[in-house]
């Protein structure tokens, strides 16, 4: 289970290529980047390259200025098509094999029984031209505090999506943080998602800051997801309380988890 860093999140004030050459400082081997598309995707690759630096997932674009996605929005289908397209070309460029798919929220007034036949519709169109360059497509639950209106809230109504869609390049991301900011109980929620779970993410549900695997909670669901088998990545998203490095500390406490010490 190897960490990575969000360089849309961590070394805030920095360029990307700084953030980039700090986080293999700092001894992570893989990035998740939200939106990557301010550069050209050859020269992300090459920013990438020079670290030894594994770029692990990226985000759909969120479509325009206020949207948070475009995949569940009748009529939009083009602009879904567009999307992808960007976020496949920045994957063929870095050797990225994970997309975020982001659902978005429902148009005022739409039937979320439509909203939900265009989100399924979408990624059965897109989830064979991911395959075909190895690459997975993820559905993430975003909690109704940090983002009402989100298409769904709880890793089961993704996983219910998945089920719909029915194709094994389409599959869920389990974030600790968005589950802690809903009430669940941790543990159960993950081994309940863990035959659909393809990438996960934490962070401290107080604050989005820097997560804390001594709590009992995320400790037995870091267990868990070791006895599992899980060997994908886990992606470090969290808004840094100070100095990102000087906060790292966690990752002590990490290892402990994982290692059943904890």
């Amino acid at each position: 289970m190897k960490l990575a860093a969000n360089l849309s999140l961590l070394y805030p004030g920095l360029p990307l290529a700084r953030r980039i050459e700090e986080a293999a400082r700092d001894g992570f081997a893989g990035a998740e980047i939200l939106f990557p598309y301010d550069l050209p995707p050859a020269e992300l690759a090459m920013l990438l390259q020079a670290q030894g630096m594994a770029l692990v997932l990226v985000n759909t674009p969120p479509g325009r200025e206020g949207e948070k996605g475009l995949a569940c929005l009748p009529g939009r289908e083009a602009d879904f098509d567009a999307a992808l397209a960007q976020a496949l070309d920045v994957c063929r460029a870095t050797g990225c094999r994970s997309i975020h798919v982001m659902a978005g929220r429902p148009p005022e007034g739409a039937a979320r029984t439509d909203c939900q036949a265009t989100l399924v519709g979408n990624l059965q169109r897109a989830a064979p031209l991911a395959a075909r360059d190895g690459i997975t497509l993820t559905l993430e639950a975003l909690n109704r505090h940090d983002m009402p209106g989100y298409f769904y809230r709880l890793p089961e109504q993704a996983a219910q999506v998945i089920a719909q869609v029915g194709h094994p390049a389409v599959r869920l991301q389990f974030d600790f943080y968005h589950c802690q900011r809903e009430g669940l109980d941790l543990d159960r929620a993950l081994r309940a998602a863990l035959p659909l779970v393809h990438h996960v993410q934490f962070a401290h549900p107080q604050g989005r800051h820097e997560p804390d695997p001594a709590d009992p909670a995320v400790a037995q669901a870091l267990r868990t997801l070791a006895d599992s088998g899980y060997a994908g990545w886990i992606g470090c998203e969290y808004l840094p309380r100070a100095d990102t490095r000087a906060g790292l500390a966690w990752r002590e406490a990490y290892q402990a988890a994982v290692a059943g010490r904890a």
